[in-house]
């Protein structure tokens, strides 16, 4: 479980012991992410989405408050998070199956097992592949691949260490619709293999009903949670029900929540 308690954030630029400037990004958050569920959160560009995303990964210490996972603060870089983002960063000189190992080499403990167990992590790898519809394209270079292939190879890239923890930021903001829609299930179909914590930035409101269990709704910056809303559809989920009048209506209900504030 994750819970951010009074959560607030300012990035201060200073020169000697002169502060320059302070800009205040996140103002007392408070929420929790249930173990195994799939949480999201929307927002105005700029409200500190992606910068939850950092706290709860603790790349970053908030200012003020406190992150917990399973009870326990995060005071440090978590080992259990896995992270993808809106641009899959695949490294061009490697392989699409090296590219995946390649949190393998810096995570431990696979780090030091990484040699004697390779053919084991291969085989969890190849598997991956075969969930995301990829199977027959470990070596084949990126540059070789659409923008959506190298999008599910990101995914499996952040599942090959067994996160329990899955960090999303904004993963399919860059991608078209269908390919946005056909990616979503990809994901529903691992999420649903694996039951990790998922944690998502989107500005798609569609794509957070769709995917999420709860959703967060934040306001302008300073960020600060304004309201939820549960999304309750059974699983597995398929795209039709995006046209339902229930799932337009809390499209609606989200976008006037967002704009109120």
């Amino acid at each position: 479980m994750i819970e951010l308690r009074n959560v607030s954030l300012r990035y201060v630029s200073k020169s000697g012991f002169r502060t320059l400037n302070e800009l205040e990004a996140l103002r007392n958050v408070n929420l929790v992410v249930e173990k195994g569920s799939f949480t999201s959160i929307v927002g105005p560009s700029g409200c500190g989405k992606t910068t939850i995303l950092k706290i709860v990964s603790g790349l970053i210490q908030p200012s003020e408050g406190e992150v917990f996972i399973d009870g326990k603060r995060v005071e440090k870089p978590l080992p259990i998070v896995g992270m993808a983002f809106q641009n899959p960063v695949l490294l061009p000189w490697r392989t699409v199956l090296q590219n995946i190992l390649l949190p393998l080499e810096v995570v431990e403990p696979h780090r030091s097992q990484l040699q004697k167990n390779r053919s084991i992590y291969v085989e969890k790898a190849l598997k991956l592949l075969r969930l995301v519809g990829l199977e027959g394209f470990a070596d084949k270079k990126p540059w070789e691949l659409s923008g959506g292939m190298q999008q599910r190879v990101s995914l499996c890239r952040a599942l090959i260490h067994d996160p329990e923890i899955l960090l999303l930021d904004e993963p399919f903001g860059a991608l078209d619709l269908f390919t946005r829609e056909e990616l979503w299930n990809v994901l529903q179909n691992l999420w649903l293999q694996t039951r990790c914590t998922v944690l998502m930035v989107t500005h798609d409101l569609r794509e957070a009903i769709y995917l999420s269990d709860i959703i967060y709704v934040m306001s302008k910056r300073p960020g600060t949670v304004i309201g939820t809303m549960v999304s309750d559809y059974p699983r597995p989920r398929e795209i039709d029900i995006s046209y339902e009048d229930r799932f337009v209506e809390q499209m609606h209900r989200l976008r006037e929540m967002i704009q109120v504030k």
